[in-house]
């Protein structure tokens, strides 16, 4: 349904045309004053004749607008005045005919439809010619001083697959030409300007729906024009450059930009600040800024994989000068990634400075080479021996018994942290229940403590007759550690061939070595042979060995001795020189 079209007025070719008659010239006459007497009936004759031939024009003019518009009409804002419903229909339809709808778009770019390109054709009902049957055609008179001012809709028809086709043409439409929208939000932050205002995207994707019904409505109206814009036919941002909410979150972003999180870890340093966390903050739906702590966790899982050492193989020089590869870790530095995270949220949004080292799940002696450092026990399960050492210095060793080989309870390797430490607890297992002093666990049921009801430790008494995975240590040893070491203290087990245990070999050679101090006695200038041989002997024992030699002592004394008198005597040699 449209609006028709201006139509111009012609200048009416039927209208009635009064004839002039020309005026007879006069002879000169000389004036004289004369008395004319009047005749009545003759002048009201003429007044009839002038009144008779106005009704007559009047009629005629007025059978004249019977079948056309009253004088004046205006028809959709064009005069129609004297013009038939047919007239009206024709120009009308020319103009149909010779239709062009020009589509404005952004940029300034403007394309057209024609109506030829979609069979556009008038369809006409009775609407003129009822308007022309229900005016007055005897008040034409009237009308030349206030015409009417009339609205009337017509039918067009048109192709609907061709419009859509052409549609479809249009440049507007390609993929390519059409950018797509972006709200205004907060740009990058760059170090000297902070968080700005990164401005909207009007962009010039269409919402089809929208720009089709537009363009159907303005071909039905035989509109001239169709503005994309004014039709609201484009997908727009949903947030403007002018946005209260989105000005009030570049400030709050701002604050968060006064974050710096220093960690310092061992000798090492991590810096976050605004350079790197910039990113990972955005707008919700209200326009509030918000933390991505998808972004926050992936940062501590860099962190993590960096600085975790927990389920690390670990290297260890062992007190028998090889190195090992223990595979098996449980003990380490763990980064509690959950904690982190959320403590970083926290952080950035109190916008200030920080320092501070991670969040742990577990910890370690130390940040820098072996995370297990200078204090640990070291087990050996090879030569049925451990050593405690604290701060680099050995505390104790000792020989043990571990988990009986020949049941399966073999004691597993690995590097652990001693779980918790227990004065007088009861250990509970299948078909047994044991009271002990000192409980230390270190993998899971597994751990050290004293087994006082052993007279011998060491040698191969766990291949048969071992305990059920602990280490069962003499009480006294098992005092002195316990005394040592505290939770999460480092325990390492490993598997060392070669160094099986020789208790009663290394007891014989330490027997020999007592043998030969012993047989040092008084020191003189006689005994250096002696002192040699007997240090000699004793540096060939292993570790074990020379915890048999429980004469060392004397050995140290008499190497003073010997000393001692060497020098006085070296002295006396150079008085009796001189």
């Amino acid at each position: 349904m449209v609006i028709i079209k201006q139509i111009e007025q012609t200048k009416e070719e039927n209208e009635v045309k009064e004839q002039k008659k020309p005026v007879e010239q006069m002879p000169e006459k000389t004036t004289k004053k004369i008395q004319i007497k009047g005749n009545p009936k003759r002048a009201m004759i003429a007044v009839a004749s002038v009144l008779g031939a106005i009704v007559i024009v009047y009629v005629g003019v007025s059978v004249y607008y019977m079948s056309r518009f009253l004088p004046g009409t205006k028809l959709n804002e064009r005069k129609v005045g004297g013009y038939t419903a047919e007239k009206v229909k024709s120009e009308a339809a020319d103009e149909i005919h010779s239709y062009v709808l020009k589509i404005q778009e952004r940029e300034n770019k403007e394309e057209s439809i024609s109506g030829s390109d979609i069979d556009l054709e008038p369809q006409w009902g009775s609407e003129i010619e009822e308007m022309i049957k229900a005016q007055s055609g005897f008040a034409w008179p009237i009308k030349l001083f206030a015409p009417d001012k009339l609205e009337n809709e017509t039918l067009v028809s048109y192709d609907a697959n061709k419009l859509d086709q052409k549609i479809d043409e249009l440049d507007c439409m390609q993929p390519k030409n059409q950018i797509e929208p972006e709200n205004a939000s907060i740009a990058p932050y760059d170090k000297e300007n902070g968080f700005s205002l990164k401005p909207c995207v009007m962009g010039t994707t269409i919402d089809r729906e929208k720009f089709d019904a537009a363009v159907d409505e303005a071909v039905e109206q035989l509109a001239e024009t169709v503005s994309v814009e004014d039709a609201d036919a484009y997908v727009n941002p949903t947030v403007f450059d002018d946005d209260e909410n989105l000005a009030a979150a570049i400030d709050t972003v701002n604050d968060y930009a006064k974050t710096t999180i220093t960690y310092q870890i061992g000798e090492s340093t991590e810096v976050l600040d605004a350079s790197t966390f910039g990113d990972w903050i955005s707008l919700n739906k209200k326009e509030k800024p918000v933390i991505s702590k998808k972004k926050v966790a992936e940062y501590v899982g860099e962190l993590a994989r960096k600085y975790n050492t927990c389920y690390t193989a670990k290297k260890l020089k062992t007190s028998y000068d090889k190195t090992v590869t223990i595979g098996l870790s449980c003990y380490g530095w763990k980064v509690d990634n959950d904690k982190e995270t959320k403590e970083i949220i926290k952080e950035i949004k109190a916008g200030k400075p920080v320092t501070r080292d991670l969040n742990y799940l577990m910890t370690a002696n130390s940040h820098e080479g072996n995370d297990y450092g200078d204090s640990y026990v070291e087990i050996n399960l090879t030569a049925q021996h451990l050593f405690l050492y604290k701060e680099g210095k050995l505390v104790i060793e000792s020989d043990f018994v571990s988990g009986n080989h020949a049941r399966g309870f073999d004691t597993p390797t690995g590097a652990y942290g001693i779980t918790y430490t227990q004065k007088d607890a009861t250990l509970r297992g299948d078909n047994y229940e044991t009271p002990v002093s000192y409980w230390m666990p270190f993998a899971g049921n597994v751990g050290m403590h004293d087994a006082s009801w052993r007279s011998q430790f060491g040698g191969s008494i766990y291949k048969t007759a071992g305990s059920h995975g602990c280490i069962n240590l003499p009480p006294s040893v098992a005092k002195v550690i316990f005394e040592n070491v505290s939770k999460n203290y480092p325990v390492l087990v490993y598997e060392l061939p070669g160094t099986e245990s020789t208790a009663a070999a290394d007891q014989a050679s330490a027997a020999e070595v007592v043998r030969l101090i012993d047989a040092i006695g008084t020191v003189t200038d006689k005994s250096g042979d002696a002192i040699e041989k007997a240090q000699t002997k004793y540096d060939k024992l292993n570790s074990n060995a020379k915890t048999y030699v429980t004469n060392y002592s004397t050995l140290e004394k008499a190497q003073k001795d010997f000393r001692k008198l060497s020098k006085t005597q070296e002295k006396k040699k150079k008085e009796n020189k001189n």
